[in-house]
């Protein structure tokens, strides 16, 4: 690690005024992804900027029009285990649980889990060639060991996957993205907050240099009746998805009126097909359904020497999830899937 300099920012504006025109000044909250950065050589910040004493931006605020503003300085596990998440959106709570340990829950923020890097084994091996770590160097994964990552939304710059339990909720919920700028403060619809590689894979989502997330809105809808979060991995704790799913369904006598379907641990973002979801409305949810829409949202998926087996794995943890989110009361705790 690199030795660097330390400074605590009091207000939104003091930690855009030290960013922005400073591109070795890098923002700090909970430190859980970006000390790993650091102590692999992949980040040498020259001054770190806390932000974790700027008031306003550590709580859960109801909003008037039924929706609910998460902080961005709100720990992962206080906003899981917050009545009403749990109560409103037990998919994102779900999700939440699903990551990490409950070490870095405890210390992990909202907006730090969007901004998080992916775990890619080659971008972390600053001797292997890694375009998202070196622009123009090459992907080192694609002739590699692909296991872990993407088979849709790639391209021969770069395959790896984005490793958000958390934002595969956030991506189903349709979540909106408060940030503050240079420029002022603007909302980023979570669809367009991460982006696929092009040709910047360095770039992982939006935000403008000196930009800073300050919350993130939820929608008054929830799905809090029918919802399912489903995280398959090589181990039961401490893994990151090969394969994961936020599915939520509105239904009426058993036929869905609307659904939304996340895929995490497949691409550069949160993968969601608009296609399949208008699809299931007005179908009866049953697993022929469920496999329909499955097809459609793998169509075009792309595998490597290493993980073409999920793409047949991702359809079947559609269906799955589709079918768990039937009886959200059967799922057990954490990832687990239900009984």
């Amino acid at each position: 690690m690199n030795n660097f300099s330390y400074i605590k920012a009091s207000s939104i504006d003091e930690a855009v005024s030290l960013t922005e025109g400073n591109e070795d000044h890098t923002i700090i909250a909970g430190g859980t992804n970006i000390i790993d950065l650091m102590k692999y050589f992949i980040t040498e910040p020259d001054t770190l900027v806390d932000i974790n004493k700027i008031q306003g931006i550590h709580d859960i605020v109801r909003l008037g029009d039924g929706g609910i503003q998460l902080g961005a300085l709100m720990t992962n596990a206080g906003t899981a285990y917050h009545p009403v998440i749990e109560e409103k959106y037990p998919l994102l709570s779900k999700a939440i649980l699903a990551g990490a340990s409950a070490q870095i829950r405890n210390m992990a923020t909202n907006g730090g889990n969007l901004l998080q890097r992916t775990r890619c084994y080659y971008f972390y091996d600053i001797h292997t060639p890694c375009n998202k770590r070196q622009p123009g160097s090459g992907c080192s994964a694609i002739k590699g060991y692909n296991r872990i990552h993407a088979i849709l939304g790639h391209n021969e710059n770069c395959i790896a996957v984005f490793p958000s339990d958390m934002c595969v909720a956030l991506a189903a919920l349709e979540a909106r993205v408060n940030v503050s700028g240079p420029e002022g403060d603007r909302t980023i619809e979570f669809a367009d907050f991460h982006k696929l590689p092009e040709n910047t894979p360095d770039i992982d989502n939006t935000l403008k240099r000196g930009e800073i997330i300050t919350g993130i809105q939820l929608p008054e809808k929830g799905f809090s009746k029918n919802y399912s979060y489903l995280k398959l991995r090589d181990r039961s704790s401490y893994s990151f998805a090969l394969v994961s799913v936020a599915t939520g369904l509105e239904l009426e006598n058993g036929v869905i009126r609307e659904s939304r379907i996340a895929l995490g641990g497949v691409s550069h973002k949160p993968w969601r097909v608009r296609e399949a979801e208008d699809f299931l409305k007005g179908k009866e949810a049953n697993a022929e359904n469920f496999a329909a829409a499955a097809d459609m949202i793998l169509n075009g998926a792309t595998g490597f020497e290493h993980n073409n087996f999920k793409i047949k794995l991702a359809k079947k943890a559609i269906v799955r999830n589709g079918l768990m989110a039937l009886n959200p009361e059967s799922q057990r705790p954490g990832a687990k899937p239900s009984l």
